[in-house]
């Protein structure tokens, strides 16, 4: 039996906490953060949610299998890394591209933001296929 303060703490932090695994994605490149950190606090919320209900709960949560998680995330890094190769340079090259989004102005897309987001992906479907063994283990 679950504590009641613990699911209601829970349902109050699940959202701030992946706000803060989005900020931590998108600020990789000029601050401490990435791919890598930002999936890690991605499943720090699934984990919190596992210990909070159950391993059924939280596979609803997650709305897709954690090995199509995976293979997403690596089908999105390798994506980035060949998109330099199409263009005639060293794998992992960044590429960018500007886009201008009304009177917003301009901003830059690049395929460093993709690559992240696969690592991003695929560490949140790696970390929570171990969660969701370790917590289904009878």
């Amino acid at each position: 039996m679950t504590s009641l303060i613990l699911r209601v703490t829970t349902l109050a932090l699940e959202p701030l906490l992946l706000l803060y695994s989005l900020y931590l994605l998108l600020s990789g490149h000029n601050e401490p953060g990435g791919g890598f950190s930002g999936g890690l606090v991605a499943s720090a919320v699934l984990a919190l949610h596992m210990l909070a209900y159950d391993a059924a709960s939280t596979r609803r949560m997650l709305l897709v299998r954690p090995e199509t998680l995976m293979g997403v995330g690596l089908l999105l890094a390798t994506t980035a890394g060949f998109l330099g190769v199409s263009q005639g340079r060293p794998f992992l090259t960044g590429l960018w591209a500007e886009l201008s989004v009304g009177d917003a102005g301009l901003f830059a897309l690049g395929t460093p933001v993709l690559f992240d987001l696969g690592v991003y992906v695929v560490v949140v479907g790696v970390s929570t296929i171990i969660l969701l063994s370790l917590a289904e283990e009878e």
